[in-house]
């Protein structure tokens, strides 16, 4: 259930970060609401999968995955290219989420 609480808390900060855009420095009412709300909802779902990953790995994955979605959506919902080596990096953490998720003892598996 551990992973499950870490990708509803990751969508939730994607949500939020992709609000956070919208929101044009909380200028606008409903993006800057929606920041506040999907941040505090990705906290909560953190904090649920603290009771059984260690937070170090929780927040590195948590992030890491996070950095990968946020990416695509800038991609995608406002047209932000990435050069190469934004590519690169991005592949490399993606790489490191997937090390740690499959081959780290400190995941509980």
């Amino acid at each position: 259930m551990s992973f499950v609480h870490l990708i509803v808390a990751v969508a939730f900060e994607v949500v939020g970060t992709s609000a956070l855009k919208a929101s044009e420095g909380f200028t606008r009412l409903k993006p800057s609401l929606l920041v506040l709300v999907s941040y505090a909802a990705a906290f909560y779902f953190l904090s649920l999968t603290l009771k059984t990953i260690p937070v170090g790995i929780a927040y590195a994955l948590w992030s890491g995955i996070g950095i990968v979605l946020i990416s695509l959506v800038g991609y995608v919902w406002y047209r932000q290219s990435l050069d190469l080596p934004a590519i690169v990096g991005i592949a490399l953490i993606l790489a490191g989420v997937l090390v740690t998720n499959l081959f780290s003892r400190s995941v509980p598996h």
